[in-house]
């Protein structure tokens, strides 16, 4: 596979619940080792691009296709198992943590390779202890969640989606529920990932962070892609005025 071929290619994604259209067509491309980051208003639509990718929701219509399969051509017909075969090529760390309440730190890491991938437990707890050092947390491997701060919950929702070995990380708004003082090391973690070459893609509204991390920046509105391309330009020179809104309010919120 060459580093520059796609490793994700997304034609014509629509989703809709009940009358509310959420997506009307969305077209993506994700290159291998790229990191593409998804901006926008609240309800446009970008967290439900990432449930779709991840086979948590069904599209209506629309092909999702990673390089070296699956590709899936939704329509009304396509069952529930299409979709959760993308779940195979990507792993997903969500905004409120989403971590099991009555498992340790290390169960928690431990419980897609072990139960959904069958892998060997002995493998799957050397894995993840690995990860959990490289993220600061190897003390907290017998802890649980509820034990753990906000920034420290996230680490472990990051090395939860490592220890599957996805092709793809996806992110969505992983710093929105924690307290301003600890952003920073949750996107530390982020920023080393993209360097050492992870594909990803993020929901956030840390537009600097975008700028910094991200080679690639749509801007969606309304279910639709409003702008894209490269972060210098999205970020600092949009061409639409609905992009030049959005990035002005949030670099000057006063």
């Amino acid at each position: 596979m060459s580093p520059t071929e796609p490793l994700l290619q997304v034609a014509g994604l629509q989703k809709s619940f009940g009358d509310n259209v959420v997506l009307k067509s969305i077209d993506l491309s994700v290159d291998v080792g790229g990191v593409l980051a998804l901006i926008g208003p609240s309800g446009s639509g970008k967290t439900t691009v990432l449930r779709c990718l991840n086979g948590l929701e069904k599209p209506d219509a629309g092909t999702v296709a990673f390089a070296g399969g699956p590709s899936v051509t939704f329509s009304a017909a396509t069952g529930t198992k299409e979709a959760q075969a993308l779940r195979t090529r990507s792993a997903m760390v969500f905004q409120n943590y989403n971590l099991f309440p009555h498992k340790t730190v290390l169960e928690n890491v431990t419980e897609g390779p072990i139960q959904v991938q069958r892998r060997p437990k002995a493998e799957a707890v050397a894995e993840a202890t690995s990860l959990l050092e490289r993220v600061g947390l190897s003390d907290k491997a017998g802890q649980y969640p509820h034990e753990l701060s906000g920034g420290q919950q996230q680490r472990v929702g990051i090395v939860r989606a490592l220890a599957l070995k996805p092709s793809l990380l996806l992110f969505d708004e992983p710093t929105s529920a924690l307290d301003p003082e600890l952003v920073g090391d949750v996107l530390t973690v982020i920023k080393e990932l993209a360097q050492e070459g992870w594909t990803m893609v993020l929901v956030t509204h840390e537009l600097a962070f975008a700028r910094e991390v991200a080679d690639h920046v749509v801007f969606m509105d309304g279910g639709v892609v409003v702008e894209q391309g490269h972060p210098d330009t999205v970020l600092r020179e949009p061409r639409e005025e609905r992009t030049r809104q959005f990035v002005h309010r949030l670099l000057n919120p006063f």
